[in-house]
Formats: structure tokens, sequence, C-alpha cells
């Protein structure tokens, strides 16, 4: 006889199954359940879900800044100083003679064309391409360490802003917006500042939601592009708006009242009764004549014969007035893809380093050392840590036939600076040619785990239920980096 037609069998089950529905419900009624996967994640009001959130623990940072340089920056040439690479420069780099990387063929071990000098009370060296971000050496807390998971920019950045290679999955700062939400409902929570020339290769990823509610994308504007339709119509007097707006919230709320279970509706309407907060807030905020002449010396955004550097400056500027006015979340990018020609639009050295890189130097480093400075006279960093990321790092050696460094995820740099970091401080190193990391290897998911550990955020705790599983930022991996961290 089938099992599954076994009578005695039917009837044991069925008087087993009414008894676990039996428990089921009464632990219901006692609220004793597990969370069902629905309901995992913070509690927001879809009529207010940008109001800020409490995080799961006591947090040292209420903000994050993130300097992206798009293209992947050397290590080698800015953070990660090696006096074996200069000791060996020329020759092969051992047990490697025959190395094929991502691009080919690799030539010698070839030191960086620019010098390394000790810098402030610590001695950190830093290379001459960056002097002013140099002089903050004694402020930041270096992560040498670093290992990625893919050679290709697209994926790399993906990887770096998103914890996956693929498109498709959160930024950080979409989780991190759905966590907290934000102290300022009259600007955005999450903000992209793409560089001038354009967005980096995988653009809008870089900053996107992903599965998570739209509502937590980032909104990209920058000081040179700001946000476009946000003026008051022309031909409409500041009165008839202001009524308009008055009429317009009434319907919205008779709305909300004869739906008042329709949280898709009461999401939209948010949206929309911020944009239109957004009219005044934003152009304010990205009103940079309001910033005193010194300002503007200051970050370089005056200098008319770098004019690439004068309007990074003028971003970096946004960036401080964004976290000032409490945005949780601001990205910043140095570096965009395909934009302005060979050796002008980021940091991807592979045929004449010397040379693009001499560009992309000083458009970088004054203004975005300006910018460190600022916020630290203004006590910023007491409550904004700052991230400074690339995609990946470069390769010891030049390619063949080429002045250039390829790809290399082996090991690569990050800094950061301000609350709850330790400064001056270097965690992990790569090797003595800078090729691999072999002290304290971290990856990309412990840096995001350490930066939401910073923000009040277990790591581990923080997901949404998508597609069957349950999705995090760190993926299955992840673990915060306590040795960076001050006490207290």
């Amino acid at each position: 006889m089938n099992e599954l037609l076994h009578r005695r069998k039917f009837l044991a089950d069925a008087a087993t199954g009414l008894g676990g529905i039996a428990l089921t419900s009464l632990l219901d009624q006692q609220q004793l359940l597990a969370k069902t996967p629905s309901s995992v994640g913070p509690s927001i009001d879809p009529a207010r879900p940008f109001a800020a959130r409490e995080p799961h623990h006591r947090a040292a940072a209420k903000n994050v800044l993130v300097i992206f340089c798009a293209g992947a920056c050397s290590q080698l040439d800015t953070f990660d100083f090696k006096p074996e690479l200069i000791k060996r420069n020329g020759q092969p780099l051992p047990g490697a003679e025959n190395l094929v990387t991502f691009q080919g063929e690799q030539g010698m071990l070839t030191q960086s064309p620019w010098e390394f000098k000790p810098r402030g009370e610590s001695g950190k060296m830093v290379s001459e391409l960056l002097p002013n971000l140099a002089e903050l050496a004694d402020d930041m807390c270096f992560l040498h360490s670093l290992t990625g998971k893919t050679n290709t920019h697209g994926p790399g950045e993906n990887l770096m802003s998103t914890g996956n290679t693929l498109d498709g999955f959160p930024s950080m700062g979409a989780w991190t917006t759905w966590a907290l939400g934000t102290e300022n409902e009259n600007l955005p929570s999450y903000v992209a500042i793409a560089d001038p020339r354009g967005t980096p290769q995988s653009s809008v990823n870089n900053w996107g939601p992903g599965f998570l509610p739209a509502a937590f994308q980032g909104t990209q504007f920058n000081a040179t592009k700001p946000l476009s339709h946000l003026e008051i119509p022309p031909g409409t007097s500041a009165q008839t708006d202001r009524a308009t707006r008055k009429f317009l919230e009434q319907m919205n709320q008779r709305h909300l009242e004869q739906f008042p279970g329709d949280s898709e509706l009461a999401a939209r309407i948010s949206s929309y009764e911020l944009a239109a907060r957004m009219q005044l807030s934003v152009p304010q905020v990205t009103d940079l004549t309001t910033e005193t002449k010194h300002t503007w010396r200051a970050y370089g955004a005056d200098d008319t014969k770098n004019p690439l550097k004068a309007d990074f400056a003028k971003n970096c500027i946004l960036a401080r007035r964004l976290i000032e006015q409490g945005v949780r979340f601001v990205q910043l990018f140095n570096g965009a893809y395909q934009t302005g020609g060979e050796g002008v639009s980021n940091w991807d050295g592979h045929k004449h380093l010397f040379e693009q890189y001499s560009q992309h130097g000083p458009v970088l480093d004054q203004p975005c050392a300006a910018l460190l400075r600022d916020m630290k006279q203004r006590g910023l960093l007491e409550d904004t840590l700052v991230v400074w990321v690339t995609e990946f790092g470069r390769m010891p050696t030049f390619q063949k036939g080429a002045s250039g460094r390829d790809h290399n995820p082996e090991g690569f740099t990050a800094w950061m600076m301000g609350a709850g970091v330790k400064a001056p401080f270097t965690y992990g190193a790569t090797d003595e040619f800078g090729y691999r990391a072999i002290e304290n290897v971290s990856t990309v998911y412990d840096l995001h785990a350490t930066i939401l550990h910073l923000l009040g955020l277990d790591h581990e705790r923080l997901t949404y239920y998508y597609n069957g599983f349950e999705r995090r930022l760190t993926d299955v991996h992840g673990h915060v980096l306590e040795d960076i961290l001050t006490k207290g």
C-alpha cells in the first residue's frame, strides 16, 4: 500500500498537525511568535519615511561622507609607501616574472614617480602627489589591507558601493537612510554628488536603492548641475504658489483619510511633499555665493587656471553644507567615466600614469584637504565619519610596453577620519611591494560592517527580505574592525 494513503498514518499526522496549529495559535495570542520575514527591518511610517529612527546601539557617528575616487586610485603612488619598490625598481616581481593580469603581461617593478615624505608627528609616509592631504595624515586612520572580488571597474564600484559586484543591490547610503532616516526632512536624506565631468562607470548603481523602497535612493546633483524643475513656474506669484501648496495638502489629507491603510499612497504623498519643501531648501544649500572669498580661495573654487579643480572644489563646499544641514549620507565622487579625454576623466592610469595623475592629483588634493580642514574647524568631524575609497588598487609593476599600472584587487588602501575612529592609526599591510594584503587582511564587507557599526547599526541585524532571502549590505560576510575604533 502506498505510504501516503495509509489510513492510520494519515490520522496520526492529522492529530499531530492539529496540535501544532493549536500551539501556534496560543503563541500568537501571547505575541511569542518569531517575526516573519516581511517584518524584519526598521519600523517606518509611510507618511514620514525619512523621519529619524533609533539605531541598534549607541552610535559614534550621525552622518557619513564617502569620498570615492573613481577609476582605481593607485595606493603605491599615494598612501602605501614601499621602500623595497624603490630598491628593486626595474627588476621583475619575485616569483611572478611572467605574470599576466587584467590587461595583459606585466613588466618590471616600478617605483612611484612621486617622492614619499614623513608627515606630522606620526611620521606617516605620504606621496608628494597629494601634499595638502598629506598634511592631515595625523587625523587619518589608514586601512592598507583591503581586498576586493573583481578587477573590472563597474563591478568594483558596485562592490564598494553596494557590497555586490552585480547591478541592482542597495547602496551604502540607501541601507543607512532606510535604517536611520534623517535629521533634516527638508532635504534628501541621501545625496550623491557626481564629478562635474560626469558619473562613474557604474553610474546610478553607486547610489541606487536596489530592492529597498525607491524613496531611499540617493538624490543626484552637484554644484555645477543643480536639481532642475525646482523653480516656481514663470508667471506664478509666491502667494499663488503657497495657496496651491495648501490646497494640495488638504486634498492629500482627505485622500489619506479615505484610504488609511494604503502605505504606497502615503509614501507617494510624502515624496511629493519633500519635493515641494526642496523647492526652498535645495536652492539655499546650493547657493555657494554666500560663502566668503576666503573659503573659495581655501578650497580652490576660484582657480581660473584649473577649471576642473575649481568645479570639484565647489562640490566639496556643497558636501560640507549638506553635512551641516544634517543630510545623513553624502557620496562625493572624484573622477568620471569616459569623459574629458584620456588622462583627464578618472584615476585609471594604465598607459601614462605620471601624465594622468599629474592632472588628477591637483584636482583632488587642495579641495579635498580644505573640506576636511573646514569640517574639523567647524566641529563637524565630531559627529561625521569620513571614508575615502576607490574600487581597487594598482600593481607594483608597470604593464609591459606601457607606463602605467594594471588593476589589482589583492591589496589596496582606504582611509577614515572623524567620529569613532583612531587617528593617527594604521591598520593592516600589503607585502613589501604593495602587491597583496598580508597583515590583518580585510574585505570590503569588513569596511561596510565597520561603517554601519559606527552609525549604531549591527550589520547582521540590518536585513531586508527579498526574493526568498534575508539580504544585507554585507551579504553573509563581514566583521567589524574593532582595532581601529576609539573606546567609549
